[in-house]
């Protein structure tokens, strides 16, 4: 073949409308990490990018603290506890064993402070005066720790205390911490940064986070670490990386060293090999389709919540969307807040990454008696 044929003919395919497409770069497997448990997932489209044991059951340590944090902030949230309210230090709170915030008995400690000394510090009397205060005993509050964590559809988990010392019938699994991350960091947004805190004072005595990643990587802003001499060196963590957040957590490392290199290899895979697209925004309308027996003849179908999908890095520009009627034809009255299809995100395979739901943007009432009529007989020709 001519050499200026071939030059054209090559030149034809890397044009956008060539028929020669780049095939997608291999992920190779993610990074082996010395640790009894770990799992790496996208926080946006919750795509499992790691794992190995996600689902074991394992001991926490002051992971726990975490679900005892979302039931704090829950009662902040709803105004049953102000970060002012003062909290007195009760005896049992006081003699806690393992790490200390140095509150003293018969003392009065805001809120605040409290929060600070058990998310930052980690401090087990704080975290049991905060219990005591939202359930008026610790044994109550771990009773609201597991209806919270059944609410949150953590299955793989259930609590005996606050902060995490080990008890025989205390345990997570290291999906359910992920999840439980992602649920702290999406329902409380304003409360979420004292988890990258990187130290507080407190009587005049300077208390720092045990999460060394902090002052390691700008992107890591988050979450807790744990220690127990039975539950090994565990750490789940949160980084956000030019709008793409990915969480790791780690369960039974050997060392602090560990779980720091374990997690950070996580998220360097994640970020490394992988991409985060916003596909549809939430309220955006997907398609507008035909309904009858009402007075509007179309309604404009949205997505309820922002729809992202994890694919490949470089490979979200290939992603495409289908859509499908769970109950054709539409008819009135409708609910705004009922799914009537699914929108299907796919990538360059074909394959299923993303899925959400179909809903109206409004409810659809019923047309009058003329248009039930005359559409009731245009549904027998459907």
């Amino acid at each position: 073949m001519p050499r200026p044929l071939l030059a054209l003919l090559l030149l034809l395919a890397a044009a956008p409308g060539g028929t020669a497409t780049a095939a997608p770069a291999p992920i190779p497997a993610p990074p082996t990490v010395d640790a009894h448990a770990y799992l790496l997932i996208d926080y946006n489209s919750g795509r499992v990018l790691a794992q190995a044991h996600a689902d074991e059951r394992a001991e926490p340590a002051s992971l726990t603290k975490l679900m005892t944090a979302y039931v704090v902030f829950t009662a902040l949230k709803e105004h049953r506890l102000k970060l002012t309210d003062m909290v007195t230090v009760s005896e049992h709170a006081w003699r806690a064993e393992g790490s200390r915030t140095f509150v003293q008995v018969g003392t009065q400690v805001p809120v605040d402070i409290l929060l600070k000394g058990m998310i930052v510090q980690s401090g087990n009397d704080a975290t049991i005066a905060l219990a005591e205060r939202v359930g008026g005993t610790e044994a109550a509050f771990a009773q609201m720790m597991n209806e919270y964590a059944a609410r949150l559809g953590m299955k793989g988990s259930h609590f005996e205390n606050s902060d995490g010392l080990p008890a025989p019938n205390h345990y997570v699994s290291a999906r359910d911490i992920a999840t439980l991350s992602a649920a702290i960091i999406r329902e409380f947004p304003d409360l979420y940064p004292l988890f990258s805190l990187r130290e507080f004072m407190w009587n005049n005595i300077r208390q720092g986070n045990r999460n060394g990643l902090l002052g390691k990587d700008p992107s890591v802003d988050g979450l807790k670490t744990g220690h127990t001499d039975s539950a090994g060196f565990c750490l789940a963590t949160s980084a956000n990386r030019g709008g793409m957040r990915l969480i790791s957590v780690v369960l039974g490392a050997p060392s602090i060293k560990a779980r720091e290199e374990a997690s950070a290899a996580l998220l360097g895979y994640g970020y490394t090999f992988f991409e985060t697209v916003r596909v549809k925004a939430a309220k955006e309308t997907v398609l507008k389709e035909r309904v009858y027996k009402s007075a509007s003849e179309y309604v404009p179908l949205t997505v309820p919540a922002d729809v992202y999908a994890t694919v490949g890095r470089g490979q979200g520009g290939t992603l495409k969307t289908a859509t499908h009627l769970t109950s054709e034809p539409l008819v009135a009255p409708l609910a705004a807040a009922r799914p009537v299809g699914e929108l299907t995100v796919l990538d360059a395979s074909g394959t299923s990454v993303a899925r959400a739901p179909l809903v109206p943007e409004a409810a659809v009432p019923s047309g009058g008696i003329w248009t039930r009529m005359v559409d009731g007989i245009a549904l027998w020709f459907h």
